[in-house]
């Protein structure tokens, strides 16, 4: 089971917990140790399912009562029909795929609307530490060297809003966290963390 305490430690599940309806059709990709989606079918009665690549995290979700099997995303995505959820959640894994756009696209096929939440490799702390520091972007949540980090692809909310933009594709809401706290404007400068919901 998943409790309250363990999704709030997390601000953008809290965010995207509060984002999903009751009784949706959910499906997580890269849900981790299932805490968001044990948390989901146990509070919201959703129907969930969810997608891990990692098999220590596969078995620690199942533990929580989580529907999660292991799987690469897009094999998992290309099985589902057009239009099978209500809500695709991609949560601080967009930027560790190796085709984020192809993802996103079949996000957007098996599923009403995404939640995609990434790390903001636009916010001011990380632009300083990069203009003073010379090295390799890194946050307080994401503190890897760049030898050992699982970001294969650095985006900022610019960058997601430009391909939303090139994509066509309907922003409904807008998110922008820094630390515990919503930022409200500037979400490129000062949002160390971005989450979106999309339509087609």
């Amino acid at each position: 089971m998943s409790s309250v305490r363990d999704v709030l430690r997390r601000r953008d599940y809290a965010v995207i917990g509060q984002i999903i309806e009751p009784r949706s059709k959910v499906l997580d990709l890269g849900c981790g140790d299932g805490t968001l989606l044990a948390w989901l079918m146990e509070n919201k009665q959703c129907d969930g399912r969810g997608v891990e690549i990692d098999s220590t995290l596969v078995q620690q979700a199942i533990a929580r009562g989580a529907s999660v099997y292991q799987g690469d995303l897009l094999e998992s995505l290309s099985d589902y029909p057009d239009g099978t959820f209500d809500y695709v959640i991609l949560s601080q894994t967009l930027q560790q795929v190796d085709h984020p756009r192809t993802v996103l696209r079949e996000m957007l096929r098996v599923g009403r609307r995404m939640v995609v939440g990434f790390p903001n490799f636009g916010y001011w702390r990380i632009r300083l530490a990069f203009l003073f520091g010379g090295c390799a972007p890194k946050s307080r949540m994401f503190p890897f060297e760049w030898y050992e980090s699982p970001n294969i692809h650095v985006l900022t909310v610019e960058d997601f809003e430009l391909l939303v933009h090139r994509e066509n594709w309907s922003v409904e809401r807008r998110i922008f966290l820094a630390g515990a706290h919503e930022v409200k404007s500037f979400g490129n400068l000062l949002a160390e963390v971005a989450v979106y919901v999309v339509t087609r």
